[in-house]
């Protein structure tokens, strides 16, 4: 006779969810603290998670959204070239045309096993400080092919085999990458992680046993779908066109449009993102890999949906995502270049997307975020004679880039940007002068620079630094030099981004928005990112806000008359500055007016 088993508690079910994010965070706390590397162990650069043995993306806490929202696609080459997977095994997978971001971002995979059945993949994702480009940078915008790029690339290889290291692939990296006992550092804090993982999800399955933990995996993955589902059911129905533009690039005088068709379909609980009608891949790195045209696109359907819905496969059945190939926002054919996959005009989709769903009314969707890697998120690299004249290779991220204005709040200060926004960590001055032979000069966040709205989009930062003693290399990408991000419902875009080279002597010479600069003793590059778009009319804003930004630096006086209409009175260096609510009222009426 058929039985049917009684479903899970549903306080089980919601302990067992908290535990796999525990393990996920464990995992994280693991590479943060052991990770050699200041782009991981300053910056948190990395992400961990937990796939199941199908291929699902069932846990992710704290990882950045771009590393794992389409995680479950890089565990399938695992299956596919290595159908003797054991107990012991590791992977080490960075191909962007088999699931990975970019080049740079080295995943370790680990099958869990429990009984002689392969359960989960734990994964430990980690941009690297190098990853063996032909310059020193893990970025190579103007590449045009993986071959001109350089970087090492492994499409899944096996790097651990009964847990001992495949000491080819080891000899193969300290080969070829600058900074090799930081990259073998890295790769143990990796795996390290990973093996953490393993043990603990092994632990939980004996606690629970196989049976249970395989009906926990699908009531939450089916629960996080009808959470999905009745999230878009709240919103209205619509067609949204939205469309976008990185910044010019050799050989691309009109840059790279981004256009985003997105589709609410509340009677179906569904919502459909075409992103078929893009260019072609491109000649240079900004292609973007599957991974991160999926991801990008869930991005910015996440942002503007309720943030309680688990983040999970579960809840990704309801979102579809049409690619096509050959596409430079969609599968690229090989060996098309995708060093920049992760940012430049991923960020330009996310932004898109957000702020097509800003169209289905006020209180919906966002502002565009700023999305610059200028100087502040430049790769830096030389010889340290602190160490010897040891190389070194780094990417700094103590830049500010300013979140978009929402319907209900300003945009974040600490942002970064749109594909790692809460998630990455901003670098501390004294650890990245301690770590590395440079000096920061200078730190701030720039006045006017966010854009001006009913909510203000988030200030832009600059920044100052140069060497310590000897010549030092910089490779930086300020994309949004030409095109900033725009604001929605009459809010404002934000400001551009700029670099500098400051001489011995203090004069200012620009530089291309995206370049490699060789720094001499004495010398600095100062730059400035981007300043988020601002949500309404600025008109709208609370005056008291307005006064707020003022006595913060972030916003001007004369931005505060001429943009919000705001008229103050009093000083700004003390407690007199004060709203004048007549000549407000009078001010903002003159300019509804002109």
């Amino acid at each position: 006779m058929a039985t049917t088993r009684k479903p899970l508690d549903q306080v089980v079910i919601a302990v067992l969810a908290n535990r796999l994010d525990s393990i996920v965070r464990e995992m994280t706390n693991t590479l943060f603290r052991t990770g050699r590397s200041a782009i991981l162990n300053t910056a948190k650069d990395f992400s961990c998670s937990i796939v199941t043995a199908d291929n699902q993306l069932l846990s992710s806490a704290e990882g950045l959204p771009i590393h794992v929202l389409g995680g479950g696609r890089q565990t399938q080459s695992m299956h596919e070239f290595h159908p003797d997977l054991a107990v012991g095994d590791a992977f080490l997978h960075n191909d962007p045309y088999l699931g990975n971001t970019h080049t740079a971002d080295h995943t370790i995979l680990v099958p869990i096993f429990v009984d002689g059945v392969h359960l989960f993949t734990v994964a430990a994702k980690a941009h690297q400080a190098d990853c063996g480009n032909s310059d020193p940078s893990t970025y190579m915008p103007f590449a045009k092919d993986l071959y001109q790029e350089g970087g090492l690339n492994f499409p899944c290889v096996r790097i651990q085999r009964n847990y001992q290291d495949v000491d080819d692939i080891i000899r193969m990296c300290r080969r070829r990458i600058r900074v090799p006992e930081v990259w073998y550092g890295d790769y143990l804090a990796a795996l390290g992680a990973a093996r953490i993982g393993e043990r603990r999800l092994k632990s939980l399955v004996e606690r629970y046993g196989v049976e249970a933990i395989g009906e926990f995996v699908r009531e939450w993955l089916d629960y996080s779908e009808r959470r999905m589902t009745h999230a878009i059911r709240a919103l209205p129905a619509g067609r949204l066109t939205a469309q976008g533009r990185h910044d010019t690039l050799p050989g691309l005088p009109n840059g790279v449009p981004v256009k985003v068709i997105v589709e609410v379909k509340p009677g179906e609980g569904i919502v459909e993102v075409d992103l078929r009608e893009n260019i072609d891949c491109v000649p240079v790195g900004v292609n973007l890999s599957q991974t991160c045209a999926t991801a990008g696109a869930l991005i910015g359907v996440l942002n503007c949906i309720d943030p309680g819905v688990p983040r999970n496969e579960g809840s990704f059945r309801r979102i579809r995502i049409l690619l096509r190939e050959n596409c430079v926002v969609g599968i690229p054919r090989f060996p098309a270049c995708t060093s920049m996959a992760t940012s430049n005009v991923t960020n330009r989709l996310i932004n898109a997307t957000q702020r097509a769903f800003s169209m289905l009314g006020d209180g919906h969707g966002l502002a565009e975020g700023a999305a610059s890697m200028g100087a502040g998120f430049g790769v830096v690299s030389g010889n340290d004679r602190r160490l010897g004249g040891a190389p070194f290779v780094n990417q700094l991220v103590i830049g500010n880039n300013g979140g978009p204005g929402a319907p209900h709040c300003d945009g974040w200060v600490t942002y970064c940007m749109p594909d790692a926004a809460a998630s990455v960590m901003v670098d501390s001055v004294e650890i990245i002068e301690q770590k590395y032979p440079l000096l920061i000069r200078s730190l701030r966040l720039v006045e006017d620079s966010g854009g001006a709205g009913r909510h203000r989009g988030g200030p832009a930062g600059e920044i100052t630094y140069g060497p310590l003693y000897d010549p030092m290399t910089v490779a930086y990408f300020a994309e949004m030099h030409e095109d900033p991000p725009q604001g929605t419902h009459g809010g404002k875009p934000g400001s551009t981004s700029a670099v500098y080279k400051v001489t011995r002597d203090g004069q200012e010479e620009p530089l291309p928005p995206i370049g490699l600069v060789e720094l001499q003793p004495g010398e600095c590059i100062r730059g400035f990112e981007a300043g988020g778009g601002g949500y309404g009319s600025p008109l709208a804003r609370d005056p008291e806000r307005v006064r707020h930004d003022v006595l913060e630096g972030w916003v001007s006086l004369a931005q505060a008359r001429d943009v919000y209409g705001v008229q103050l009175s009093g000083a700004r260096n003390d407690a007199s500055l004060s709203v004048d609510a007549v000549a407000t009222a009078a001010r903002r009426r003159e300019l509804l007016q002109a």
